[in-house]
């Protein structure tokens, strides 16, 4: 059996090995590498996470520069513009004798065209109607847009009535097509709607027939075309007390076009549906 002097000698052998694994002062070595070898190491690693590096800032520098700032590389994914309304909501149910009931739905659309102002579509240039507002040409990248005035709505425009019809119990909806950069739609746009199931209703429509006129197209991008308001058309429902406190949902496409409304895939492709019911 060993002794325990022997036992005292093994122990302290296996501890001067420990420390020395870290740092050897017989060598100099640190965790079994000397300060040259480390420095030789760094050096590499430096090199080489250094060279990886630049070759990921060359390979984004030269894809960048195939990019457009005004105008997406890739943008087949949607070839035509959905239909979107205001106020906000696909369902609309209210009360035409309380006015907390119908506010949210007017303060959504008086915000909405806070843009179409006179003080705001000023800045924009009289177009001729029925045309394109072809810019390709132009050397400068920020593009002009065509006027669309709020009172182009007329009653529906929440100059006359503020509060759009909602209190009267004949409210406006206004509708617009999606921005998509380019988009020059054949034939004559217009919007129309219909009441589903039902029976059918009057409505009028502003600017006159619902119609949207080609000096609003191509647009150009976000970034060129700063001041570019959408052409909107609204939508008056002329209800009647017959029709009040019945669910009715409403179908509002976008016809006269080569736009397409009846993809079965994409619901609000060119079309939007939506239930309003009024009450009484």
């Amino acid at each position: 059996m060993a002794s325990t002097e022997d036992k005292v000698v093994a122990k302290q052998e296996n501890a001067t090995t420990w420390k020395d694994s870290f740092y050897n002062p017989r060598t100099g070595e640190f965790m079994g590498r000397t300060a040259s070898s480390w420095a030789l190491i760094l050096l590499f690693y430096l090199v080489f996470y250094a060279f990886l590096a630049g070759m990921f800032a060359l390979t984004m520098w030269v894809m960048l520069m195939t990019l457009d700032d005004n105008v997406p590389k890739y943008q087949d994914r949607v070839p035509f513009p959905g239909l979107a309304i205001q106020p906000n909501s696909l369902d609309i149910i209210y009360n035409k004798s309380e006015p907390l009931k119908y506010a949210p739905y007017v303060q959504k659309l008086e915000s909405f065209l806070l843009s179409y102002n006179d003080t705001e579509q000023e800045k924009n240039e009289e177009c001729t109607r029925g045309e394109y507002f072809l810019q390709d040409a132009a050397e400068d990248m920020e593009k002009k847009a065509c006027r669309f005035k709020r009172g182009f709505l007329s009653l529906c425009s929440g100059l006359s009535d503020t509060n759009f019809g909602y209190s009267e119990g004949k409210p406006c909806i206004l509708l617009k097509l999606n921005r998509i950069i380019g988009l020059k739609p054949r034939g004559d746009p217009y919007i129309t709607c219909a009441v589903k199931k039902d029976e059918p209703i009057q409505m009028q429509y502003f600017p006159r027939e619902g119609s949207i006129d080609k000096m609003y197209f191509p647009y150009y991008g976000k970034k060129a075309h700063e001041t570019y308001a959408q052409p909107l058309v609204a939508v008056k429902l002329l209800l009647t007390k017959e029709d009040y406190n019945k669910e009715l949902a409403i179908e509002c496409k976008v016809e006269g076009s080569d736009l397409r409304n009846n993809d079965e895939r994409d619901k609000f492709l060119g079309r939007v549906t939506f239930r309003i019911k009024v009450e009484a």
